[in-house]
């Protein structure tokens, strides 16, 4: 019997083992490099309606494709995404945080991926008067649940010396607002300034609401890895990925972009 003609088979099914051996083409790779963050939906910086997953995902986006990672953002209410970001073995980290003493505890903050001015909602037939965070004692004022709102405002809440409403999102502080419910809502400017421009409970009530120009701080926004080797290494990646990502950029594209949308929608 051929020899050659007995061997041909066994080379055939050993090349096609070769083959399926083979290193994966490097876009196969890539895709399994997935940066899964727990996150909010907060307009316009992140939702699931968004393009790009709101301003923040698209900066996230940019980030993580930087060093051969895609973005992937699961939704939550706040509280809840912060312990599955924490805590889920299928997740990296979250985002956007203010950064925070206690958090920098728990996890692996990255450099800043933009900056969040958060001040105070009320109505202008109600005028507003304050300077300094004590002249705000005795007031109700509607907040977040599990927002960070600036080290002083949030050390006068823990003391006991300011009044806060809590609810699970802006949109309801702002109803609260309308209804006398609240005297001010803590509120981020381009989250009040969308939400007016967006949202239906609102879109007839805007021209009540005002923000005040007093800001209550000026925060930065983060991603936070797990407290772990790995996320180590992830806020390393991502920290300098940033630098080679222009922000402002970004910010300024998206912000365009969304009105633009917001007016042909109104027309």
């Amino acid at each position: 019997m051929n020899v050659v003609r007995l061997l041909r088979p066994i080379l055939v099914l050993l090349s096609a083992g070769a083959v399926g051996l083979a290193p994966a083409p490097a876009a196969a790779q890539e895709s399994a490099h997935v940066l899964h963050l727990a996150s909010l939906e907060w307009l316009p910086y992140v939702g699931p309606g968004l393009a790009q997953d709101g301003l923040s995902g698209a900066v996230a986006t940019a980030v993580a494709k930087q060093f051969g990672y895609t973005a992937k953002i699961d939704y939550f209410p706040w509280t809840r995404a912060m312990q599955v970001g924490r805590e889920d073995e299928s997740f990296s980290g979250y985002f956007p945080a203010y950064y925070t003493e206690e958090r920098a505890r728990q996890c692996h903050f990255t450099a800043p991926m933009g900056h969040s001015s958060v001040g105070l909602a009320y109505l202008k037939d109600k005028p507003l008067k304050w300077h300094t965070l004590s002249d705000l004692v005795g007031m109700k004022i509607g907040v977040v649940a599990g927002y960070s709102n600036g080290a002083e405002f949030d050390a006068l809440v823990k003391q006991g010396k300011l009044t806060i409403d809590a609810s699970p999102g802006d949109t309801f502080n702002l109803k609260k607002l309308l209804a006398g419910r609240v005297q001010a809502a803590v509120i981020d400017r381009s989250v009040l300034r969308y939400l007016l421009l967006t949202e239906p409970a609102l879109i007839n009530e805007r021209e009540q609401i005002a923000f005040h120009e007093n800001i209550l701080a000026e925060l930065s926004l983060h991603v936070c890895f797990k407290l772990t080797p790995a996320g180590l290494k992830l806020q390393q990646s991502f920290d300098a990925a940033l630098q080679a990502v222009d922000i402002k950029k970004i910010e300024a594209a998206y912000f365009q972009r969304l009105e633009n949308e917001v007016k042909l929608k109104t027309k």
